[in-house]
């Protein structure tokens, strides 16, 4: 492949939030407590009163808490797809009853959205397109999709941003960060500092996922460097820019199943195994020679065809790195791949980035940090998919902080519980004293994160005797390319 043809990120601009009153910030506060109360509220009593048993079993309440999600819809949505593509994480009871999140939200009104797209376009759907389908193919956060027709036969798939969906994320991040941000303060625990995460790059990053036009400009440009690549099994919808507008993207229909529907998959006699691997390479390819990737790669994103390929969809949410971390994430993979020096630089990296809070946590120092990075990190990346487990990664350095810190790691008891509240406390506000926490290198990474994590669901599934970094000559050649960054075209 020659890199040179193209360079550089496509252009975003970012769609400014409005500001909620206090009334409609009270009147969303009231539907959350609400659904809450209907959904899980039942639950919870009915288990309060149960002898022997716990109330906070996740196989219980994981239903009620999907449908309090489905419900709310907008930024409530965001996070049950990010739990229903990360069993690794979650739980594959969680993630299994979350996978609805993937396809399902709140339904939009077909006359809602004829009223959209015929107010975008200026012109009747009948002066566009030949046939335009009622029922969505697609209803996610955002946005919904409409398979469609054009007046020349193209078959074509309309997303339409949902109405006031911008006020509606506005008014959940304006409720939701302060409260997980007060909970993370005053507890630390891993799961609201990675909430507090999601929601901070939320904020940086909707503005612009609620402009499609960033989108259409986003396909343009990886569709061109896919084609300027030998991955002829990634295919990328093309835009058909004469009918798309800020809320409305009008592109190429791609035919085919959700790449996690294994029946569907078996049922066609289709090959995902070396699309994905394909699309795994993409992935890296993209991330070391340009610093931007597909930011939100979960399974409800990915479709594979009937001819073969894997069609990735929604670009409305491309990570694109700074400097400092795409230099970090290079480093990594050399460091992997065997180059001893580069885990001094990785080590240290962390270390300038988190300040004394991981060493202090852990009961380490500088060595035996790098020790254990070095173990944590290298099997996630050389084992087989089938052998990988992020949970057990995140178990293991809550196991480590316990010991180190000479308390129990599973102890239910009250005495217990305010033990590790006082460490982690301790450990978060370390993390915001030394500036480690919501900087551009902790949110490059925590996306960086998420892309694995989804990369684990489907991988166990189809590629459970590879690991992530297979290939070692494509990934040598690829970091022997010169950094964009350091040549300016970052």
């Amino acid at each position: 492949m020659d890199g040179s043809k193209i360079s550089g990120t496509p252009r975003y601009e970012a769609r400014v939030l409005p500001t909620p009153s206090r009334r409609q910030l009270a009147r969303r506060a009231l539907l959350v407590i609400s659904s809450v109360i209907r959904h899980v509220g039942p639950v919870l009593l009915r288990r309060l009163f149960r002898r022997g048993g716990r109330v906070f079993d996740i196989a219980a309440l994981a239903a009620p808490l999907r449908s309090v999600c489905e419900e709310l819809g907008g930024t409530f949505v965001k996070f049950g797809q990010i739990v229903a593509s990360s069993p690794g994480l979650f739980g594959d009871t969680l993630a299994e009853e979350f996978r609805r999140c993937l396809d399902d939200g709140p339904v939009v009104p077909f006359a809602m959205v004829r009223r959209v797209v015929e107010s975008e376009l200026g012109q009747s759907l009948d002066a566009v397109f030949a046939s335009f389908d009622e029922t969505p193919i697609g209803q996610a956060s955002v946005a919904v999709v409409h398979r469609a027709q054009l007046l020349n036969g193209s078959r074509v798939a309309v997303k339409v941003l949902r109405p006031d969906i911008e006020m509606l994320i506005a008014t959940d991040l304006h409720l939701a960060e302060p409260f997980f941000r007060f909970l993370f303060h005053q507890t630390g625990a891993q799961m609201l500092g990675a909430i507090v995460q999601q929601l901070d790059g939320l904020r940086l990053q909707i503005g612009e996922e609620l402009d499609l036009r960033n989108e259409a400009r986003a396909l343009l440009h990886f569709r061109a460097l896919v084609a300027d690549s030998s991955y002829h099994l990634i295919a990328v919808p093309e835009p058909v820019l004469t009918f798309s507008t800020m809320s409305v993207l009008t592109m190429e229909f791609l035919d085919g199943v959700a790449i996690d529907d294994e029946n569907s998959v078996e049922t066609l006699g289709l090959n995902a195994a070396d699309a994905i691997d394909q699309l795994i390479r993409g992935f890296f390819m993209m991330t070391v020679r340009w610093g931007a990737f597909h930011g939100d790669a979960h399974a409800g994103n990915l479709l594979l065809l009937r001819d073969g390929r894997i069609g990735v969809l929604d670009w409305g949410i491309v990570g694109r790195l700074d400097s400092a971390t795409h230099h970090f994430f290079r480093k990594l993979l050399e460091a992997v791949l065997g180059v001893e020096s580069a885990w001094d630089d990785v080590t240290g990296h962390i270390i300038s980035n988190y300040g004394p809070v991981i060493s202090s946590a852990m009961g380490m120092d500088d060595v035996q940090l790098a020790v254990f990075l070095r173990m944590m990190i290298e099997p996630l990346l050389l084992r087989p998919f089938g052998e990988v487990s992020f949970a057990e990664m995140f178990t293991m350095t809550q196991m480590h902080v316990a010991r180190a810190n000479d308390i129990s790691f599973q102890s239910s008891s009250l005495l217990g519980l305010l033990r590790r509240l006082r460490v982690q406390r301790r450990i978060q506000r370390l993390s915001l004293a030394n500036g480690g926490i919501l900087t551009d290198f902790d949110r490059g990474n925590f996306l960086l994160g998420k892309q694995l994590m989804y990369f684990e669901k489907y991988g166990k599934i189809y590629l459970s005797d590879r690991a992530i970094l297979s290939d070692r000559v494509f990934l040598e050649e690829l970091l022997a390319e010169p950094d964009v960054f350091e040549n300016g075209q970052g």
